[in-house]
């Protein structure tokens, strides 16, 4: 059994833990309500946006970046999404974990990924181990701001309409987690570009590694007039589908990751309260033993005391 003197260091220093927890715990649980509504009220706007895209490739004939892949390019981008900051869980270790599948699924592919990175806890991690990264943003992954988000797209569509003798690439995958509610947030991967349409075949759960975007085929779609004409209108409708897109992705990993530390926080709460109510039984059953030595001592030493004056 430990000495008192341990259980108590213990017990202190698993108090002065807990303390942190639950404020870590309270700070996410402010957090969570604004981070929740962005994220909510920005996924209406980038399905509509989406939604026309779709419509707009059914219905037109011309070509064009946003929907013809470069041939011979094997180059595709990947952009993950992690955390600046611990204490969230499994959250960061899930989103390396896929990015890392996905890389290895373009590799066996012939494809050559090029990876750029939001979050500074998967910037360290792919830094530590000496692998290229194209690009990095760090400082807002809890509270992305729309500056952040075009930044991120401008650079990766930078890289999407270069040409592929200069460097350019023909894909552009985004790895992020979706916040599903408080306690689900799922990891998902987005072949964001170029758009491609697929026929509804009903599965639950498609291929994360082709997740090219659904095409609703048993609704009515709307006829478009185009002005000045289809090129121009997709020029400057490319760019902004696409920063929706990112900042879409950036709003709702960010509730994702507040969710994540609010409920790694509850439970790291919990079991500090557990270990500290564990500890203090195990100090009072020392106490215990050690006070019933003490009277089984001076008993003893008053038994001899009698023998001898006997």
């Amino acid at each position: 059994m430990a000495s008192q003197l341990a259980l108590k260091s213990r017990i202190s220093s698993t108090k002065a833990l807990g303390k942190i927890f639950n404020a870590q715990e309270m700070i996410a649980s402010a957090h969570i309500a604004q981070s929740r509504r962005q994220a909510l009220e920005a996924k209406p706007f980038t399905d509509a946006l989406n939604d026309a895209m779709l419509s707009l490739l059914a219905h037109t004939d011309i070509t064009h970046p946003i929907f013809n892949q470069e041939p011979n390019n094997n180059r595709v981008a990947v952009l993950a999404v992690a955390a600046d900051r611990g204490m969230a869980g499994a959250y960061t270790s899930n989103i390396i974990r896929q990015t890392q599948d996905l890389l290895t699924h373009l590799d066996r592919d012939g494809k050559d990924p090029e990876l750029f990175v939001f979050g500074r806890r998967a910037v360290d991690y792919y830094k530590y181990r000496n692998r290229d990264v194209e690009g990095t943003w760090q400082g807002e992954s809890d509270r992305p701001s729309v500056a952040t988000a075009r930044a991120i797209s401008d650079r990766l569509l930078e890289a999407y309409m270069k040409p592929g003798s200069e460097g350019g690439v023909s894909e552009l995958f985004i790895v992020y987690t979706e916040f599903i509610n408080m306690v689900s947030q799922k990891v998902r991967v987005l072949r964001m570009l170029p758009i491609e349409l697929v026929e509804d075949t009903g599965e639950k759960q498609p291929d994360p590694f082709n997740a090219k975007r659904d095409l609703r085929s048993t609704q009515a779609v709307p006829l478009y007039t185009f002005e000045p004409d289809a090129q121009t209108v997709l020029d400057k409708v490319l760019p902004l589908y696409v920063r929706a897109r990112i900042h879409e992705c950036l709003l709702t990993a960010a509730a994702s990751e507040t969710a994540s530390r609010q409920n790694a926080m509850h439970s790291a709460t919990d079991n500090a309260n557990k270990l500290i109510d564990n500890l203090t039984l195990e100090l009072n059953q020392s106490r215990q033993a050690q006070i019933t030595q003490e009277l089984t001592e001076i008993v003893s030493g008053a038994d001899a005391l009698k023998k001898q004056k006997d």
